[in-house]
């Protein structure tokens, strides 16, 4: 199967090899052989073997040696196929591949090329992409179940309809994009169109509007003039006035000089007197903290002596104590010490009496009864030697240890006593350590109260010092900013008085919501003077609810002559929704409305203000958008630089300045209302001194307890100590008890088996006394010697026993001495020591009392002196008042002559002020015709109206004004007020008469009324100033469109066309093959699963899915198969044979539609049974013929037993190539 498809140009991928280099045939490897890195093998260790077993391996065919191999393996390998046609014509195709992969093309043994090489094997049917003349083994099934789309793409690869895809999608897109074209193309044709009708229609809108305009324009300056004549006529009145009352007041000045010279006189002594005052004042103060501070010293001394005093009473009452404890223990010594020499004196009398008794009692025996019982003692002693001795130690021992018994009893008898003693003493000092912590806890408790209390004092004085410095620091820094403020803005009267006019009408009426630029502030402070700039003369536009409301707020200024104001009701006022496109049109650029903050329910009012107003970061962002981007809306920079719609521009520094300041007032006034709460916190704040007053007296009695509690802690460290001297002798006086007590037990154990052993070793020797002494204790009467030696050593054993009760007597009084001496001791130095304490509180409290007598006696001087300034004080103070009283009656002198002054003054001031209101509304009027534009009439000597700047202030004096030496304040304020006009004469010849000498209100609004009516048939107008210019635009560019258009629509046709023609060829192709195999595959499946059994067989069809008429390749096929007598299943369902039949089906379908020459199929009956298998044969025997032949590879005796032909492939080992073994099977058919 790899020789066919390597020769019939099949591609390596569907071959049994990643290369084709490795189709070339290497030979076999002997086990003695090794491979190198090359992949080459090598001569084993004799080198008698190769690849094919020859020693003399011969030279490739250009003659070169093996370079590291012995083997004769080949380096080229080909494949040849003889092909005869119908005709009997023979062609060769001959395929070569070389060991490094490269390909030879030969059709009868000429050299072409791979592309001539495909094109003669499609000559004959044979198509190499859609692999029509085999099939691989594996494929049959997986032809069957392919998806939809694949087995579209195999009809289009059959049909030839595929080789137009790649001209068929080129031409789809690009007719397409002509055809988006041509329709963005007349999308902009019909725009264009509908922009030059609107334009003329705006243009006969712009014409009426002009003529309304001049109409409005002569209204406006008439009513100009007419106000401007009468403020020229108040201003000369009132300025003649005023000089007539400027000389009454210079002589009503010089009057009251004098006057005024005796008060200044009367000042200096007040103030002097004062002084005094002030001074005394300051040194009281002072004295009385001293004082203060004296006093608070005295109370931790009286605390102290208070608390000595307690100690030391506590200490003699301590001392009473010891004292006559130190004397029981005295009497018990002395008492201990008679004892001591009694017990001596009777032991003394008792030893004298018991030598008498022993002469008494005493038996004489005669010489021989002595000298037999020496002889018998000596023979017993013969015979109990041993025993006798052992009596002897052991009784000597039995004395040593009964000596030891009793001392150590009696040691242990004293222990107990000083354990007992040592437990009253631990108990006592427990009780008295007890009854001191809680004395301590006591004062603790009274310690943290008092310092709970002290703590608060201080935190609550430190609070209030830090909150008043901090109020301070606050304060300062809100002043600081009032006055940096008040120092960058100056109010005219005429904005003084604006701002008094709104709050009145707020008051009046409730509908008045404010100013426009009070109800909206900059977003950011780098906005203001853009923004002020865009609010233009909306900017101190009042804002009210209603027109009604508009209404009654003109009626009032009107009747109150307070000027005039632009009003916009929330409820009639209309506006233009803003264009979406001018949003975000450029980075640097935003909406002027989007630059400030205001309440929603502004947001009308806003927008009419502000409108389609642009805010620009620069000057070149705003030409940019006004010049090149033609955007119809007004422009202003961050400095205030203004492009308007038709196209100027305005800059400068000029009201934008001035307005863009006013949103400082509201933080300014804010800034008073902070100052104003901040004084008020201060005011609220407790008094400094009267907290430290009382924060002085916590501390002194907070010292006072501390001390308190510190010689309580003294003494319950003393009773500590003791209570750890007295744990400690307890502690020795019980080891040493608890050594003695074991030992004593050890001890009279030891006596109690020392005493058995004796009566154990005397029974023997009484033994041998008795066998002795029988015949002498008889002689004598006695019962045995022993009675005898008891009524001899009787006596000596009486005085024995005597003996030890008085050595006992004796060390026991001896030992309770010793104790009772030692504890004498050392109450001895317990009195010494409390009496050495109560000394030291002694001396203490004489050092307090001192130091209490100095303290009281600097007070009193302090006292003393504190009175001696109060009465001075009293004396300055009654000397102050009859100063102040004069200085009084002065004042009132120089006031009651000042009345005349001050009621001319009021008179002028007013004069002044009415030449001053009626100035800056001229000059107020002037720079609204400068910025309006409004052409006034001027005489020929006249300024023109250009030279009035726009940031003057009328009225205000200038702060840096050099003053001139000597020259009076008060007569520099009574010159004759200036009115500056900067040159310009209006010429008022043209103004009416009546006008002139009409200065009623009547007449303003009658003039008002014409201007107001004009304006609202203008503002019905809004015209497009511009609409002529775009007009004449719109018109060249619809010139260009049309031209463009056509070009598009032709392009778009042809385009179309060239696709249509390519579509239909393709489809025709298609629908040729489509219907070729959907007819065709029906019966062929029928036959392939035709049986006796089912002799209709199975019903299998092509179903087209989702595609058109036009365009049938871009769908989906789905292939159907029902095998016999089964219902309908999808072909993932079927079995792997009924898959076979499918696909075989399909197959065959396909190769009738473009029959190669021959097909070859490759075990593709893998999963067929027997009975299928005859189907296939009997299939393919009745359609093979002399155009078709069927080359099967197969395993099955049923294709076999069928074929017409056999064919086998062997190698042939030493010719390194492989050979045919055929066997014609039609002789043996029959015919």
């Amino acid at each position: 199967m790899d020789a066919i498809s390597f020769v019939l140009g099949i591609k390596s991928s569907h071959l049994r090899s990643s290369h084709l280099r490795d189709l070339v045939y290497r030979g076999r490897i002997l086990k003695t052989s090794k491979i190198g890195a090359d992949g080459a093998a090598t001569d084993g260790p004799n080198g008698e073997a190769n690849a094919n077993g020859d020693t003399n391996a011969a030279s490739d065919d250009d003659g070169e040696q093996p370079s590291q191999s012995q083997r004769n393996d080949p380096s080229t390998a080909w494949v040849m196929a003889v092909y005869e046609d119908d005709a009997g014509d023979e062609q060769k195709w001959k395929r070569t591949i070389t060991s490094s992969g490269q390909s030879e093309y030969r059709i009868n043994n000429r050299v072409v090329n791979a592309k001539d090489y495909n094109e003669a094997l499609e000559a004959e049917q044979i198509l190499i992409k859609a692999r029509n003349f085999l099939v691989f083994q594996g494929d049959v099934e997986a032809i069957a179940s392919q998806s939809p789309k694949d087995l579209t793409r195999l009809i289009e690869q059959i049909s030839g309809s595929l080789e137009y895809k790649a001209e068929y999608d080129r031409l789809q897109e690009e007719s397409d994009k002509a055809a988006e074209d041509q329709a963005f193309k007349h999308n902009t044709r019909r725009g264009i169109n509908a922009e030059i009708k609107q334009y003329s229609e705006q243009k006969k809108e712009a014409d009426s509007f002009n003529r309304k305009a001049d109409e409005r324009d002569d209204a406006v300056v008439t009513h100009v003039l007419w106000k401007l004549y009468q403020f020229q006529k108040v201003i000369e009145e009132s300025g003649a006035e005023i000089q007539r009352h400027q000389e009454e007041v210079k002589q009503h000045r010089r009057d009251i000089e004098k006057y005024e010279q005796r008060l200044d006189d009367a000042k200096k002594e007040q103030a002097k007197v004062d002084r005094d005052v002030k001074k005394a004042e300051r040194q009281l103060k002072a004295t009385e903290k001293q004082i203060e501070e004296q006093r608070n010293g005295l109370v931790p001394i009286d605390e102290k002596i208070s608390i000595s005093n307690r100690n030391l009473d506590k200490y003699r009452k301590r001392a009473a104590d010891v004292t006559k404890e130190r004397d029981t223990q005295s009497k018990a010594v002395d008492q201990l010490n008679k004892d001591l020499a009694v017990v001596q004196k009777a032991q003394k009398k008792w030893e004298d009496d018991w030598k008498k008794q022993t002469q008494k009692q005493g038996r004489q025996l005669s010489d021989g009864d002595i000298q037999e019982y020496n002889r018998l003692r000596g023979e017993v002693n013969k015979q109990a030697a041993s025993e006798q001795m052992k009596v002897d130690n052991y009784t000597r021992q039995l004395k040593t240890d009964e000596e030891t018994v009793n001392n150590l009893k009696t040691n242990v008898d004293t222990f107990e006593q000083q354990l007992a003693k040592h437990n009253a003493d631990l108990t006592e000092l427990r009780e008295r350590r007890d009854a001191a912590n809680a004395q301590i806890k006591q004062i603790a408790k009274d310690v943290d109260a008092k310092k709970k209390q002290y703590n608060k004092v201080t935190s609550e004085r430190l609070k209030s010092s830090q909150h008043r410095t901090e109020l301070e620091e606050k304060l300062q820094a809100v002043l600081n900013k009032i006055l940096e403020a008040d120092d960058g803005r100056r109010q005219t009267e005429k904005e003084i008085k604006a701002k008094e006019t709104v709050s009145s009408m707020k008051r009046m009426f409730p509908g008045v919501r404010g100013r426009v630029h009070e109800l909206c502030k900059p977003k950011a402070k780098k906005y203001d003077a853009a923004v002020s700039t865009a609010l233009g003369r909306h900017f101190d536009a009042i804002v009210v609810d209603t027109e009604k409301t508009a209404n009654e707020c003109i009626n009032y200024l009107r009747e109150q002559r307070k000027g005039s104001a632009t009003f916009i009701p929330l409820d009639s006022i209309q506006t233009k929704p803003i264009p979406s496109n001018m949003k975000g049109m450029h980075k640097k650029m935003r909406l002027a409305l989007d630059t400030i903050d205001y309440d929603d329910v502004y947001h009308s009012a806003m927008s009419y203000a502000l409108s389609t107003t642009m805010v620009c970061d620069d000057l070149d962002t705003a030409k940019h958008l006004c010049y090149e981007k033609r955007v119809e809306a007004k422009a202003v920079t961050l400095d205030g630089t203004v492009i308007h719609k038709g196209g100027n521009m305005t800059g400068g520094q000029g009201q934008a300045d001035r307005n863009a300041r006013k949103w400082e007032d509201s933080d300014v006034d804010n800034l008073h209302k902070v100052r104003e709460g901040i004084m008020h916190q201060l005011r609220e704040l407790p008094n400094t001194h009267q907290s430290i007053a009382a924060e002085e007296t916590l501390r002194s009695e907070l010292s006072g307890l501390e001390s308190r509690l510190t010689f309580a802690k003294d003494e319950v460290n003393a009773l500590d100590k003791n209570i750890d001297s007295k744990k400690k002798e307890q502690t020795f006086v019980q080891k040493q008890l608890q050594e003695s007590k074991p030992k004593f037990k050890q001890q009279a154990t030891s006596l109690e088996q020392l005493r058995r052993r004796i009566e154990e070793f005397q029974a023997q020797v009484s033994q041998v006394e008795d066998s002795v002494f029988a015949a002498f204790c008889r002689r004598l009467k006695y019962n045995d010697i022993r009675e005898y030696e008891a009524q001899q050593g009787s006596l000596q054993q009486e005085n024995s026993q005597k003996k030890l009760e008085f050595s006992m007597q004796r060390s026991k009084l001896e030992n309770q001495l010793a104790f009772e001496t030692k504890r004498l001791q050392a109450t001895t130095d317990r009195v010494k020591g409390i009496e050495n304490q109560a000394q030291r509180d002694e001396e203490l409290v004489e050092s307090l009392e001192e130091e209490k007598e100095a303290l009281e006696a600097q007070v009193t001087e302090y006292n003393q002196e504190v009175t001696s300034i109060k009465t001075q004080l009293e004396k300055a103070k009654k000397t102050l008042e009859d100063r102040a009283s004069k200085v009084t009656d002065h004042r009132k002198e120089v006031q009651k002559r000042s009345k005349d002054v001050d009621s001319v003054k009021r008179q002028i001031a007013e004069l002044e002020a009415e030449v001053q209101r009626n100035a800056s509304a001229r000059y107020g009027q002037l720079r609204k015709c400068k910025i309006e534009q409004i052409k006034l009439p001027l005489t020929e000597e006249s300024e023109p109206l250009d030279v009035l700047p726009t940031d003057d202030i009328q009225g205000e004096d200038d702060g840096d004004a050099m003053d001139i030496d000597g020259e009076d304040p008060d007569v520099t304020s009574l010159q004759q007020p200036v009115v500056r006009d900067y040159g310009i004469d209006l010429d008022f010849d043209d103004l009416d008469g009546d006008l002139k000498d009409n200065d009623s209100p009547e007449q303003e609004k009658t003039l008002l009324d014409a201007i107001a009516a004009l304006d609202e048939e203008l503002s019905t107008l809004n015209p497009n100033m511009r609409a002529v210019d775009r007009l004449t635009t719109a018109k060249n560019r619809l010139e260009d469109t049309e031209t463009a258009f056509e070009e598009a629509r032709r392009h778009a046709r042809d385009t179309r066309e060239e696709f249509e023609t390519i579509r239909e060829k393709r489809a025709e192709l298609f629908n040729k093959a489509f219907e070729h195999i959907s007819n065709e595959i029906g019966p062929t499946y029928k036959k392939l699963t035709r049986s006796a059994a089912h002799v209709m067989g199975g019903s299998a069809y092509l179903d087209a899915m989702e595609a058109d008429d036009e365009t049938p390749f871009l769908g989906g096929l789905k292939y159907h198969a029902m095998p016999p007598a089964k219902r309908f299943r999808d072909m993932d369902a079927l079995s792997g044979g009924e898959k076979t039949i499918a696909a075989l089906a399909l197959l065959f379908a396909i190769h009738s539609f473009a029959p190669s020459p021959f097909f070859v199929l490759d075990e593709v009956d893998a999963a067929l049974d027997n009975a299928n298998v005859a189907k296939v044969a009997k299939y393919l025997k009745e359609n093979a013929g002399p155009g078709t032949q069927f080359i099967v590879i197969s395993l099955k005796t049923g294709l076999f037993q069928e074929s017409e032909c056999l064919v086998g492939v062997l190698r042939d080992q030493g010719a390194n190539t492989s050979r045919a073994v055929t066997l014609d099977l039609r002789k043996y058919q029959p015919s």
